[in-house]
């Protein structure tokens, strides 16, 4: 009986070419709509003068769209995965390829802002769709001794999105127009949809017998302590990240926000290389070396605010601990849920998105009471108590192996 954390059987049609080890490639077109996802959700980000001036309304209205494609996550996303669980998983894959591609090209077309804003919030709903399954997909068509491996070559498309996607998009919408940033992304969602019919393995749903109900799963040992450490690590990241501005104005380094967070997004691909390396043999080490390492980076920015080097220093730390976030907690929703795990980690965009609200909301009040100079308090703060949450969680939701 295949499981989430062993390998099922694929379609011949899909499969005839498919090395006998590691799928490499079906991982990478895997990671490459991770990174179409996170690249989608933060383009407006960079495009709102653009987007308010093309649409005719206010940079704090073209804001909404970021808003709206999280809430279409929030909401769509658990009942998506649980209603179509009898579902192929390649089969859902290209539907949920196809609506967010769909939407996307909408959103590029809209000639109101309240069109863009609906169809962001269908695209939210087909992204949440595909972030639920991404993790265990690319466990279940890999050997069960490279869980790992695998799960860190699918979440590498995250880190990559963050540190390329959105500026690549503000780019191109200024040079071109910012409908062109979302025809590039539609056209991105594209090749890859017809990679994953050309080259990714289709693999089979849980067996009816084994599907437990929305409740049961959220209660099986582990689970929420692991949504737990999502929504607090998550929180303390996404504060400084969005407003990443705020603390570099009043640290008074005169370092600029594009530099730092690249920097940040090139070392946390270096983070996810880590995590591949180490994920399968030392899973809970890893998690509280990268969650230490996050406290770390935070007391570093809070310090040497004033310094370009030290900021650099911690901007690089920054990415180190939490570039090979996603792919860690992934891998213990995964091995927690069992041959539940599609349920299990359609949890984890829902936190996810949760927990960049509440940052966005955090971080407007702290910063509307003082400078952003307490961000890196923030990220501190909430760095410890996600560390605490993983040794709470040793027994159940960290183990030694995967």
């Amino acid at each position: 009986m295949p499981t989430a954390s062993t390998p099922v059987s694929a379609d011949t049609s899909a499969t005839t070419d498919e090395p006998a080890g590691l799928p490499l490639f079906s991982l990478v077109v895997l990671a490459a709509m991770g990174f179409v996802l996170v690249a989608t959700e933060t383009m407006p980000a960079g495009l709102l003068p653009q987007i308010a001036d093309g649409l005719h309304t206010g940079e704090g209205t073209v804001g909404l769209l970021i808003s709206a494609y999280a809430l279409g996550t929030v909401v769509a996303t658990v009942p998506a995965i649980t209603l179509t669980r009898g579902m192929p998983r390649k089969q859902l894959l290209v539907l949920g390829i196809v609506g967010l591609v769909v939407a996307t090209a909408v959103t590029a077309a809209s000639p109101v802002v309240w069109v863009a804003l609906l169809s962001r919030f269908v695209a939210g709903a087909f992204s949440g769709t595909i972030w639920g399954m991404l993790a265990a997909y690319g466990r279940q068509i890999s050997p069960a001794d490279r869980a790992g491996v695998a799960l860190s070559i699918v979440s590498a498309g995250a880190p990559v999105g963050f540190a390329f996607g959105t500026p690549l998009g503000s780019w191109l919408g200024a040079t071109s127009g910012w409908r062109w940033s979302f025809i590039g992304l539609a056209a991105i969602g594209v090749v890859v949809l017809v990679l994953v019919l050309l080259v990714v393995p289709n693999a089979a749903p849980a067996p009816a017998g084994t599907r437990l109900s929305l409740g049961r799963v959220f209660r099986i040992p582990g689970i929420a302590v692991i949504l737990a450490v999502i929504a607090t690590w998550m929180i303390g990241h996404n504060t400084i990240y969005t407003y990443a501005s705020p603390y570099l104005r009043a640290g008074g380094s005169g370092l600029g926000v594009d530099v730092m967070l690249l920097v940040y997004g090139v070392a946390s691909i270096g983070g996810i290389v880590v995590t591949g390396a180490l994920l399968d043999r030392h899973p809970r080490p890893l998690l509280h070396g990268s969650v230490l390492l996050f406290i770390v980076a935070g007391v570093v920015l809070l310090l040497g605010h004033a310094s370009v080097p030290v900021v650099v220093v911690a901007a690089v730390l920054w990415g180190l601990a939490f570039g090979g976030s996603s792919a860690q907690l992934q891998a213990a929703l995964t091995t927690a849920g069992g041959d539940n795990a599609d349920v299990a980690n359609a949890f984890l965009p829902v936190a996810f998105n949760i927990a960049i609200f509440l940052a966005g909301i955090v971080g407007a009040a702290l910063l509307a009471q003082t400078t952003g100079l307490v961000l890196p308090v923030v990220m501190i703060g909430f760095g410890v108590v996600a560390f605490a949450l993983t040794l709470l969680g040793r027994r159940n939701a960290f183990p030694k192996t995967l």
